[in-house]
């Protein structure tokens, strides 16, 4: 979707640019096949017996240049350009045309203004009293244990008046937890860095840097639901969109390995600088 940049009024001033919010980083077995479809020429793909590292990142920023928004980054894989080797965005989804239009412009992203439809369920749990094990005959040994919140996020692209589904996740959380700080997990600090660039918007390929300040801890990972099935008008330009669609669809879809949620998140965002590829 093209965003209208006379209807922007940009609140991202120089940078570093400081976000603020919460975030589920997910790292997924991602097919290399799938994700080569996002890699530059000039890139090699980090890869092993077929599969790279890849994933999403879910964030919700309540404070932000660009305000209060939502973002689903979804990482294709890590990608290598000597001396180092850095993650690459297949498609990044935000509720904000200013986070579209900056991303794009200033980052190098593939951003794409998206719909974000938060549910939140409180589903209880159940367990067994085993010093009552003789009820369980009859029923009666089962009692209420805390419930559990079922965080439901659906994601659709927008591309005008007409949308496209892309993804559901699903998260769970114990009552419990959000009651205790100390389940939220030690403060850390650290650095993801990302390759971008190379879209119609940004031509140059690009390194930046988000450092990050927060309370982290290995959850369970979020189920993600989708549709490869997308139906491909007979135009060119719009077959390689649902093309794209479609692959991030796949990653999103791929064998999760491992989960983190960050609470109390800072993220300081630097400045892209124009790498030269090594051939």
């Amino acid at each position: 979707m093209d965003v209208d940049e006379g209807k922007i009024s940009s609140g991202y001033a120089k940078p570093p640019w400081i976000f603020k919010g919460s975030a589920l980083y997910q790292i997924h077995l991602v097919k290399a096949a799938t994700a080569r479809a996002f890699i530059p020429k000039e890139f090699r793909l980090v890869e092993a017996f077929g599969y790279t590292l890849g994933g999403f990142f879910l964030a919700s920023y309540d404070d932000s240049p660009a305000g209060v928004f939502d973002e689903l980054v979804v990482i294709a894989g890590i990608v290598w350009n000597p001396p180092t080797s850095c993650a690459w965005a297949a498609r990044v989804l935000v509720n904000s045309n200013e986070a579209c239009h900056h991303g794009r412009k200033e980052v190098g992203l593939p951003s794409q203004v998206a719909r974000f439809s938060k549910r939140i369920t409180a589903v209880p749990k159940r367990k067994r009293e085993r010093a009552f094990g003789f009820l369980n005959t009859y029923g009666l040994g089962t009692s209420l244990s805390h419930s559990e919140d079922l965080v439901e996020v659906k994601v659709s692209e927008v591309d005008g008046a007409a949308s496209a589904d892309i993804c559901n996740i699903q998260t769970r959380s114990d009552e419990s937890e959000t009651k205790h700080r100390s389940w939220m997990g030690p403060a850390i600090k650290m650095s993801l860095p990302s390759f971008s660039g190379n879209t119609k918007y940004n031509s140059n390929l690009l390194k930046y840097s988000c450092h990050l300040h927060c309370r982290v801890r290995p959850v369970r990972p979020a189920v993600v639901s989708g549709s490869l099935e997308e139906e491909v008008e007979n135009h060119t330009s719009q077959e390689s969109l649902e093309n794209e669609r479609r692959l991030s669809v796949a990653v999103m879809l791929s064998k999760p390995i491992i989960a983190l949620q960050f609470k109390c998140l800072t993220m300081q965002v630097e400045a892209p600088v124009v790498v030269c590829p090594s051939l």
